[in-house]
């Protein structure tokens, strides 16, 4: 009989100790709405260390998960089951997740920080007052270009890509909008022209454009252009940027007939479970100190103005990368386009691309 006793009182011993255990984890590991804060990010989009500052001051566990394209981050979400307290789409996927009612509206009260951003990011059409969205970085879609590899060509537009000169060159990057954007650009439309005829033109003018053009391809851009693989790139500036400080031959040039304008924000979704860590983290990241700390580590343009005196002089003076708003003409932010017309620019772009095969 003691012997059963003393078994039944080691298996409640071990069972309290596990119990302890898996308590101890739940606050450490942020298994609870109240210890942590799950961000759903790109990949590489923030330095490191900012996250372990954040945790050191709030006392807040940070889980960090990455998603490598809008769509797939939007469908995630809406789909439900998830426990993602702070988002980072895209200027164009705020307006989607709004009209899908998959945002919750901020209460810039617990943003103080929203004083520091650049007068021209705020109020803009994908979302009107910033009720539901803090630009997080922002940049322009651009030329990348060596030219030392090019013999001292210079390329300051869209048409420029066009000389004969540069057959078999030029890198696209992999995107519907960006590439039929720079047809429209180069015809002088907007980067959100609906007009089918517009559209057919564009793509014409992008045909003449392909035996120009090397591939169409994603990240490898950068890399195969640093290994002079390549000597032309349409590239995001953030992905320019560090590269072109090191290497005198590379050039980033805003096409002289227009771009677009990105902008990457925080967001944070209804189904959030820690809306108070996801305004602190907001307000953490809008700190004109840590701005500059994450625009230097990622690369990207930040939207705090006052981070500009903590970044190097040589980055915060270079007009390719934080160009003069006031002046520059012809950059737009995207629209959503709605399904009907964003297919019918994906229907062109993918004969375009099976055209080049």
């Amino acid at each position: 009989m003691k012997r059963l006793v003393y078994f039944f009182t080691s298996i409640l011993i071990v069972a309290f100790v596990i119990l302890g255990i898996a308590f101890k984890m739940n606050q450490n590991g942020g298994n609870t709405a109240g210890n942590t804060l799950t961000i759903y990010n790109w990949g590489d989009y923030i330095d490191r260390d900012l996250i372990k500052k954040f945790e050191k001051e709030t006392k807040i566990h940070v889980s960090y998960q990455t998603f490598d394209s809008n769509e797939a981050m939007m469908t995630k979400i809406e789909q439900g089951g998830t426990n993602f307290d702070l988002i980072v789409p895209s200027d164009y996927t705020i307006s989607k997740m709004k009209k899908a009612n998959l945002l919750e509206k901020l209460d810039q009260s617990k943003v103080p920080n929203i004083k520091y951003l650049d007068k021209h990011f705020v109020n803009l059409s994908y979302d009107e007052g910033n009720h539901y969205s803090i630009p997080y970085f922002w940049g322009t879609v651009g030329i990348l270009y060596n030219s030392e590899m090019l013999n001292g060509m210079k390329i300051k537009s869209w048409k420029d890509l066009y000389q004969p000169e540069l057959k078999h060159e030029i890198m696209l990057v992999d995107g519907s909008r960006e590439v039929m954007g720079m047809g429209l650009n180069t015809l002088g439309y907007s980067l959100n022209d609906v007009n089918h005829q517009h559209l057919q033109e564009a793509k014409r003018k992008l045909q003449e454009l392909m035996p120009n053009v090397k591939a169409i391809v994603g990240d490898e851009i950068k890399l195969m252009i640093e290994n002079n693989e390549s000597s032309v790139g349409v590239v995001w500036s953030g992905e320019a940027a560090n590269i072109v400080q090191e290497n005198p031959a590379l050039d980033y040039v805003i096409p002289s007939e227009g771009t677009n304008l990105w902008f990457d924000t925080m967001a944070i979704p209804k189904s959030a479970k820690n809306k108070e860590a996801a305004y602190k983290f907001m307000n953490f990241m809008l700190d004109p100190k840590n701005a500059a700390i994450n625009a230097e580590y990622v690369g990207y343009s930040t939207p705090v103005a006052a981070a500009m005196k903590y970044l190097p002089k040589e980055v915060a003076n270079d007009k390719r990368f934080y160009p003069n708003l006031n002046n520059t003409k012809g950059l737009e932010v995207y629209d959503d386009l709605g399904k009907k017309n964003l297919s019918y620019y994906n229907e062109l772009y993918l004969q375009l691309k099976m055209s080049k095969r």
